[in-house]
């Protein structure tokens, strides 16, 4: 071989050397977190930046969700129906949390790209002061009532008569669930998303690692059940929190409160509660159409309950990664339109749409082929098995349209719009799925099939609507 053969071969490799070199700085500097503004830097690298902890930070969420029920799913199928039924009013305050999550990101990121950083410190006092308020009637009825939301949703005598402690411990503790939620948005419309995702990874490795502990018991632990799951929860989520208020002081890259921000804002309080109505109907309208589902689930058996938990569980650890991206797009849209950069927040959009429909794509192929394998991680009762992978193998045949629907409804919402999707659910939601769902199940005799199929039907058809509303772009104009 020639010297004139090897220089191109030298050449290309330290052209890879430096591309790699390049790319571990950035994943550092991602991790790390970074005082860049969103706003000035090459797009494709604020996507990088802001997109890389979101999605770890999910990640781990979905972690945990699947690690919990998998413990939980040891104690039977009566347990994990327990866990499902009791998250069917989670999903109310999910909701409410999502809902005030929405509008505190798209407030504190415009204000953040207005260069307003005072302001936008207030907005994340007053956020946090809603949901300590929004969380005290949650608490109250948990503990009082837990048998009976329970029983009302069809619950088994077991879990009226044991499985209610999972239910007080969830909902009483309900505050650190919102302030969890809360204040990480602060974190991620602040472009603070290695801030938001560090919290997260302790908040939940710390449940991981106390579920098999609290539930199953050591040395002189003794052994809780289905209520050292929650206890669980409640312990590693309420050290997140703590951490979290202390970032805040300390101050991040982009956000810090200082005393004189630490006030009750009457006008900035009513800004953050007028924005996230639409956020948390959007939620809340989606999140009753699958108490309905559950309910209509419950009418056919327990193992139809257990199944569509199991099933859900892995769904929302599939997607948390999509929702990390998607996260990304709405602190994009909303700082670049509080630059004045219209074009700049589409084009991160679509950029991150694309991305959200490969992933999705290939989780597909995954439930496709592997469909009952991933439900017998969780529970050995060949019903459940059966059940919980039909679903999955449904959900196989559009699963890349949820990849796009997530991030065009998080651009309405990064952009402060957050009524559109709100009507959108309305419809799609109410209007279609839980009408096609009962039919299905019930008077046409599919049973839990017929659920599975009305969710498909719906939920491909809202999210292809949703996207051609998005290319539409009057979310452009929305003020907060």
């Amino acid at each position: 071989m020639t010297s004139r053969d090897t220089a191109p071969t030298t050449e290309a490799q330290a052209i890879s050397g430096r591309a790699s070199t390049k790319l571990w700085a950035e994943l550092r500097a991602a991790l790390r977190g970074t005082n860049a503004d969103y706003t000035r830097i090459p797009l494709k690298r604020a996507v990088f930046l802001l997109a890389v902890p979101m999605m770890l930070e999910l990640v781990l969420e979905s972690t945990f969700a699947v690690v919990d029920i998998f413990f939980v799913a040891k104690l039977g199928s009566s347990a994990v129906a327990t866990v499902g039924l009791t998250e069917t009013y989670l999903f109310l305050l999910y909701s409410i949390a999502m809902g005030l999550a929405m509008a505190v990101t798209a407030i504190v990121a415009r204000r953040v790209g207005e260069h307003r950083g005072e302001e936008a410190a207030l907005s994340a006092v007053q956020a946090i002061l809603v949901a300590i308020l929004v969380s005290l009637p949650f608490a109250v009825g948990g503990i009082v009532w837990a048998q009976d939301l329970l029983r009302l949703m069809g619950a088994d005598a077991w879990a009226i008569e044991h499985g209610y402690r999972y239910t007080q411990w969830m909902l009483g503790g309900n505050a650190v669930i919102l302030l969890l939620f809360v204040i990480n948005a602060i974190f991620r419309g602040a472009g603070d998303a290695a801030t938001a995702m560090r919290v997260l990874w302790v908040a939940n490795a710390l449940n991981i690692v106390l579920d098999p502990i609290l539930i199953f018991g050591l040395g002189p632990i003794p052994p809780l059940g289905i209520e050292g799951a929650a206890i669980a929860t409640n312990i590693g989520r309420g050290a997140g929190v703590l951490m979290q208020l202390w970032i805040l002081v300390r101050g991040s890259e982009h956000l810090r409160i200082r005393r004189a921000n630490l006030r009750w804002h009457g006008a900035t309080l009513m800004q953050i509660v007028r924005t996230s109505l639409g956020g948390i109907g959007q939620m809340i309208v989606s999140m009753t159409a699958w108490i309905f589902l559950m309910r209509i689930l419950a009418s056919v058996s327990t193992e139809a309950v257990a199944g569509a938990t199991i099933t859900m569980r892995i769904m929302m650890f599939t997607l948390m990664p999509a929702w990390g991206m998607s996260n990304a797009a709405a602190t994009l849209v909303g700082q670049n339109l509080g630059a004045g950069e219209p074009e700049r927040a589409e084009a991160a959009v679509w950029r991150i749409g694309w991305m959200n429909m490969a992933f999705t794509l290939a989780v597909s192929v995954v439930f496709f082929f592997l469909h009952d394998e991933l439900v017998a991680l969780f529970s050995d009762d060949p019903q459940v098995i059966a059940i919980g992978g039909e679903w999955l193998a449904i959900l196989a045949y559009s699963y890349f349209v949820y990849g796009w629907w997530m991030v065009s409804v998080q651009a309405f919402n990064g952009a402060g719009d957050t009524m559109t999707p709100t009507w959108i659910n309305l419809v799609f939601f109410w209007l279609i799925q839980i009408p096609l769902a009962w039919a299905l199940a019930l008077p046409l005799g599919w049973a839990h099939s017929g659920v599975f199929w009305g969710v498909f039907i719906s939920e491909t058809a809202v999210g292809l609507f949703t996207l051609w509303l998005f290319s539409r772009g009057r979310w452009k104009t929305a003020q907060v």
